[in-house]
């Protein structure tokens, strides 16, 4: 579904990614692992187009990604979870799931995909808290709203970026779950995160970067016998 081959990013003058090349098939949910500042985020904000690669190809569904807008990448059927989440605090959580629906989603008779009603069915702590402003939710409810949100716009393929971050491990095995149920109803997941437990039951392969570089690939049966990898580029 999304071939990466010999990406380069920058950042101004600095370069941030080296060569790197990642696939990902339909179906699969696959991690992007390693420490901070290694340049995971920075992989998916150069699929999503918000930091255009200088060189290399990202083919998604057999089309090239690179050099279009993000919004046109979006509309190709990628979404983005940011780890800053982008929630609205002045809306209401409905109005934030609104927010997250694409043109000409609406105004059918009938409309694939996922629709409020169903995000209410699939999460229903978003339901229970669907009137309360954005700004007054827990950052658990916030992560799952971003969540539930791109899922609005119908994505096949979603980025997932360090959905657990700064949560309680109770909200961590909730979002695990989510993600879970996301991909059974069909999506595609490519998740950015410094958790090894969280990741290592609920994917199928794993990447880990270091200094802009892909290190290491692999299943996560065969990581846990690799120590070394761990060691070296996991653990803090």
């Amino acid at each position: 579904m999304l071939q990466i081959h010999k990406v380069n990013t920058y950042y101004g003058k600095s370069h941030v990614l080296f060569d790197i090349s990642l696939e990902i098939g339909r179906g699969e949910i696959v991690a992007l692992l390693g420490r901070n500042g290694v340049g995971k985020t920075t992989t998916l904000r150069t699929i999503m187009g918000l930091t255009p690669p200088v060189s290399g190809s990202i083919q998604y569904k057999g089309m090239e990604m690179a050099g279009k807008k993000p919004h046109q990448i979006a509309l190709a059927g990628i979404g983005f979870v940011p780890d800053e989440r982008w929630i609205f605090p002045n809306l209401t959580l409905h109005q934030n799931l609104i927010m997250g629906i694409k043109p000409g989603q609406y105004g059918k008779e009938v409309r694939e995909g996922w629709t409020i009603d169903q995000c209410y069915e699939y999460f229903p702590l978003l339901k229970v808290r669907q009137s309360s402003k954005g700004g007054h939710l827990s950052g658990g409810e916030m992560q799952i709203l971003a969540i539930a949100r791109t899922l609005m716009g119908n994505p096949e393929l979603i980025l997932v970026d360090e959905p657990t971050e700064g949560l309680a491990p109770l909200i961590v095995e909730v979002v695990g779950k989510v993600i879970r149920e996301i991909n059974s109803s069909g999506t595609t997941v490519l998740l950015v995160e410094q958790k090894l437990p969280f990741v290592m039951g609920l994917v199928e392969r794993i990447y880990i970067m270091s200094k802009g570089i892909i290190q290491w690939e692999g299943t996560p049966e065969v990581l846990r016998g690799k120590d070394e990898i761990r060691k070296k580029y996991l653990e803090v």
